[in-house]
């Protein structure tokens, strides 16, 4: 099957990515109600909540990753991803799919 990137950006407006390792998990969640972007997907961590969104900008995603908007209808409401790598103007995630999502935790 083939891995999806996406790009984690805006990290800088909430607690950085300093903190972020490769394998941690985060929460995707749609966010239809955006003024600015109505296919804006939140990423968040148990815990922190909300750490970022994923890129919808040709300025913000990184090398081959997803945009939100090319995500935005292969997911439902949520979905899991994970941290792939940590640079330094963004950090690139892993879309996990359904069927190798382990377990779903809700924030």
């Amino acid at each position: 099957m083939t891995k999806i990137y996406f790009t984690l950006t805006g990290v800088a407006h909430y607690y950085g990515n300093d903190f972020m390792e490769p394998g941690m998990e985060v929460l995707l969640e749609k966010d239809p109600d955006n003024d600015f972007d109505k296919e804006a997907i939140l990423v968040k961590m148990p815990g922190l909540g909300q750490v970022g969104n994923v890129a919808n900008s040709p300025y913000t995603v990184v090398g081959d990753s997803y945009s939100a908007g090319r995500m935005y209808d292969l997911i439902g409401d949520t979905a899991v991803g994970k941290v792939v790598y940590k640079l330094p103007k963004a950090t690139l995630c892993e879309l996990v799919l359904e069927e190798e999502e382990p377990y779903h935790r809700p924030l």
